[in-house]
């Protein structure tokens, strides 16, 4: 079920971000998981709404942001 945040921080230079759900919590993201590849990571803005999947890393450091997509037209 996909979840609806604003783009927290954007770490641009090392290629991940976070995003802030509705309850206030972060999730991080790797510029891989953004619908668009390279260009829709460039493209994204601190604030700005998005949609994303929640699953487990599977390494072992909790949640990570998958299929992460600008929200709205």
């Amino acid at each position: 079920m996909a979840s609806t945040g604003t783009i927290g921080r954007l770490v641009r230079d090392r290629g991940f971000g976070f995003i802030r759900d509705e309850q206030g919590e972060e999730t991080f993201f790797h510029h891989s998981a953004v619908e668009g590849g390279p260009a829709g990571f460039d493209a994204l803005r601190e604030g700005q709404q998005v949609t994303f999947d929640r699953e487990r890393d599977p390494r072992g450091r909790g949640y990570r942001a998958a299929r992460v997509q600008v929200a709205g037209p």
